[in-house]
This record gives structure tokens, sequence and C-alpha cells, in this order.
């Protein structure tokens, strides 16, 4: 058996399947016939019968990638030998920072909204948050429950301060009454 020449079969092939001469597979037991074709219409007519056809796109896995990428999750892979960025560059500060203000913001905002803190209280915590006071969530949230409680402390005090200073105030008024009452029973007195 000699080894037909097929190159112009195959160009004409690629030429109708519309890729490229190595997609294009031959069937190697039927050589004598598909050499005889030297048309594109014999070609299409060896298309049609499955002696020619397009081979199929190879694949190109992303098993490895995905397994890679599952195990750096986990923190894998992630050494000084695997780095090729300084520390900045691979973690910008100034992206921590914006999306630590955006949380502590968010947070404010909402507190706000839900009436927990007034809007005095909000533009004292909001500038403190930007004077980096404040390393996160949990932080802040402490920082407002104890001014929440050190508020209602001094205004407790003070209403115990009012309360007591009006107590004291109408136990004068009675006793100037009182006094007053029996000053004018005495000239009373006096005169009769």
């Amino acid at each position: 058996m000699f080894a037909a020449n097929l190159t112009t079969q195959k160009r004409l092939a690629s030429s109708i399947l519309k890729c490229g001469k190595r997609k294009v597979w031959i069937d190697p037991n039927e050589v004598s016939e598909i050499s005889q074709a030297n048309s594109r219409q014999d070609i299409r007519k060896l298309v049609k019968s499955g002696l020619i056809f397009k081979k199929p796109q190879v694949s190109h896995s992303r098993f490895r990638t995905r397994e890679l990428a599952a195990a750096k999750r986990l923190g894998r892979h992630t050494g000084y030998g695997k780095r090729k960025g300084t520390a900045e560059a691979r973690m910008p500060s100034s992206v921590l920072w914006m999306r630590r203000m955006r949380v502590l913001r968010n947070m404010l905002r909402k507190y706000r909204e839900q009436g927990k803190i007034d809007r005095h209280m909000y533009h004292e915590l909001y500038v403190k948050s930007k004077g980096n006071t404040f390393k996160n969530k949990r932080v802040l949230m402490e920082h407002i429950h104890k001014a929440k409680a050190e508020n209602a402390r001094i205004k407790a005090l003070s209403d115990q301060a009012e309360a007591h200073r009006l107590r004291n105030k109408a136990a004068r008024e009675r006793r100037a009454q009182r006094i007053a009452s029996k000053r004018e029973a005495l000239i009373s007195g006096e005169q009769q």
C-alpha cells in the first residue's frame, strides 16, 4: 500500500470546514477513495459520508487551577517564595483603610437612622473614626455603649441634682412662709 499525498484534499477540506488543516481528520482506511477527490464538491460529499470531519476542539482543563485556588484559600502556597510584589502592592494599605472607613461609616449611619445615637454623637464619632480611633466595628460598638451609659449616668445625676435643688427651694420657701406667718402673728399679738 502506497502513502497517497492528500495535501490538496486536506487544504480543500479545511477551507470547507472552516478550520485549520491540523483539525481535519481523514479516514486512513479510505485513502484511495479520498485521493480521487479533487474538487470541493467531492470533498463535501466525503464530509457528508463521514470520511472527512473536523476534529473537536481540545479542551483547556480548569481542574488544576481550581484545586490550587482552593488550597490558596486555606492559606497554602503563599509563603515568601511565592510572592512577587511588595506587601503594599499585594494589598494596598489605602484599600484596607477605605474598607474600614466604609464599614464604620455605614454602621454610624445605620445607628443614626435607627435612633440609637443622635446627630451630635454621630458627628463626634464620625470625626473620631476618621482620626483612626476605632480599629474595627466591635471597638466602635463598645465605645458607643460606653458613651451612651456615661451620658445616661450624667443625665441621671443632673436630674437628681435638679430634683434636690427644687426640693431645697420648696423647703426654703415653706420656711420663709412659716417665719413670715409667725412674724405676722407676733405683730398682730402685740397690737392687741
